[in-house]
């Protein structure tokens, strides 16, 4: 124990202060048995559940603590949401709104509220902490190994901690990075590299886009490795399911569509099987960590304290009144009548009907064993939906609508495959609106959309934009007009746009060595 308190002391020590990257030496004697191991993974490289309190709109008072919430800003900034107000919440108050106007709107410096005071983005430390704990734990792992030989508790905290080092370098360079293009995937910028525990004497730059990748391929490749033929009996920990379900998202997102197929080959023999919404309970939570379908998950459910409902309590004066954000009509618009998902994902605001995504219902449950993730969540219907992506890419029409038609069974009344495209880009399109209407509110639509735009076969229109309502407020009748909409073009006009700045203190830390490139200057339009 006198191990994990040094190491978790020097993790403390790291955590308080606004360095770039937390990096760990190997002249301390960190942890010298497999269950001190345990308990840094544990403590160190998992995102914990935060607990939400919902009592009024203003809901993001510690959004800069280490304490907080991860990256809530990130179901903003697609077509997915768009603004929600009724009556007047003083601008004082940090409501989501208030907050995240500067995401919502892509403005050149996002992590400004509404009264123009900078609050500091914790997304970026949270994940290098993790990632530089990750590096540690590895390279004790390895010694363990070498010392003592291999137990299979060793062998999966390896395996884990490669998993999670895999995806949250994903995480990062899709938050941060450009987006994967094929063709100048070695010369695009993407986030730093670092695999080493030691400390290096230097300042930090950017990658591109083709070392990052290659990091993260390598990373769930040994993952694998590690866990072939393990699950564990609960779904907040790490096994092959979730690590070839992540490499099927990676293999989709740098176009090596047959690698996506065959890493999902034998998927279906793991036993998680699609939820039939045809039985589907009105009110009842949809995703949850017993469901048939999830696979892994860590971390909280967040919605409730984004996308707030119009009535929280009379008493304080919150009721019919809203700061937030709510489902887009965009993307409602999409759902057929006969879709079972409009009421199972969504709720309805108590005061104007406004929708709201609730695929998980009772949060408010205190370090609640059935909660899930609003990011980090994979479950089922992904990796059908990422096989059928890929089947269609690659031409596979026929094998592509039998995944489709597996899924949709499950999600409408008398579901038809006369409804599915006859031509392969058609098919391509509805398989991506598809995912659109399954996957929405998980993190996911953003990272789509950037890659989507820079397709080497299928890639957006060039005329693609996403436009989010402004609205103007009158005292006098104490109701929101809109006055337009801010715009984001296509990544081929406003690519720096798409994806978010590194924060000041990383920049400063690096004495300038890492830079952004300089988003435009956003104007309300028509």
């Amino acid at each position: 124990m006198k191990n994990v308190i040094a190491l978790l002391t020097c993790l403390l020590s790291l955590s308080s202060c606004s360095k770039f990257l937390e990096e760990y030496t190997t002249d301390q004697k960190y942890a010298s048995t497999t269950a001190d191991l345990e308990s840094l993974m544990i403590g160190e490289a998992f995102f914990p559940n935060t607990q939400l309190y919902i009592y009024n709109q203003a809901t993001m008072s510690d959004i800069s603590s280490e304490s907080s919430v991860f990256a809530p800003w990130l179901h903003l900034m697609d077509d997915d949401s768009e603004t929600f107000v009724a009556d007047y919440v003083e601008t004082s108050q940090p409501t989501p709104l208030y907050k995240f106007s500067g995401f919502h709107n892509w403005a050149q410096a996002p992590g400004v509220d509404i009264l123009n005071a900078t609050w500091e983005e914790t997304a970026w430390r949270k994940l290098y902490k993790r990632i530089g704990a990750l590096n540690a734990i590895l390279f004790q792992a390895a010694k363990l190994a070498d010392s003592s030989g291999t137990n299979l508790q060793l062998q999966h905290i390896r395996g884990e901690a490669y998993f999670l080092r895999g995806y949250y370098y994903f995480m990062l360079q899709n938050i941060y990075g450009a987006p994967y293009r094929k063709s100048s995937a070695a010369t695009d910028e993407g986030v730093p590299v670092k695999v080493s525990e030691k400390i290096d004497d230097k300042y930090f730059t950017r990658d591109n886009n083709e070392v990052v990748y290659n990091q993260i391929m390598a990373d769930l490749n040994q993952a694998a490795t590690y866990l072939e033929g393990y699950n564990p009996d609960n779904n907040i920990r790490v096994g092959i399911a979730v690590v070839k379900a992540l490499q099927s998202r990676v293999y989709l997102y740098t176009e090596q569509y047959d690698k996506v197929v065959s890493v999902l080959k034998d998927f279906e023999t793991m036993g998680y099987t699609l939820t039939d919404l045809n039985q589907y309970v009105e009110g009842t939570s949809f995703s949850y960590r017993g469901a048939s379908e999830s696979i892994f998950t860590m971390a909280s459910y967040v919605m409730p304290a984004v996308f707030i409902n119009d009535s929280l309590s009379q008493w304080n004066g919150d009721d019919d009144r809203a700061s937030s954000f709510k489902a887009s009509n965009d993307l409602m618009d999409t759902y057929d009548t006969a879709d079972l998902r409009r009421v199972a994902f969504f709720t309805r605001a108590t005061k104007s009907g406004s929708w709201l995504p609730a695929k998980y219902r009772t949060w408010s449950t205190y370090n609640d064993p059935a909660q899930v993730s609003d990011i980090f969540y994979f479950r089922y219907a992904e990796v059908i939906l990422n096989r059928a992506e890929a089947l269609a890419m690659m031409g596979a029409d026929g094998e592509a609508r039998i995944e489709l038609e597996n899924l949709r069974s499950k999600r409408f009344r008398n579901a038809s495959a006369d409804q599915l495209p006859g031509s392969n880009e058609g098919l391509v399109d509805f398989i991506r609106a598809e995912r659109r209407r399954e996957l929405c509110f998980e993190g996911q639509r953003w990272f789509d959309l950037r890659r989507y735009a820079v397709n080497s076969k299928y890639p957006l229109p060039s005329a693609f934009t996403i436009k989010h309502p402004v609205y103007s407020y009158d005292a006098q009748s104490n109701s929101h007009t809109q006055v337009g909409n801010y715009v984001l073009k296509s990544i081929a006009e406003d690519g720096a746009s798409w994806q978010v700045p590194i924060p000041d203190y990383a920049i400063e830390f690096n004495r300038g060595a890492l830079k952004n490139p300089i988003r435009s200057v956003r104007q309300i339009q028509p």
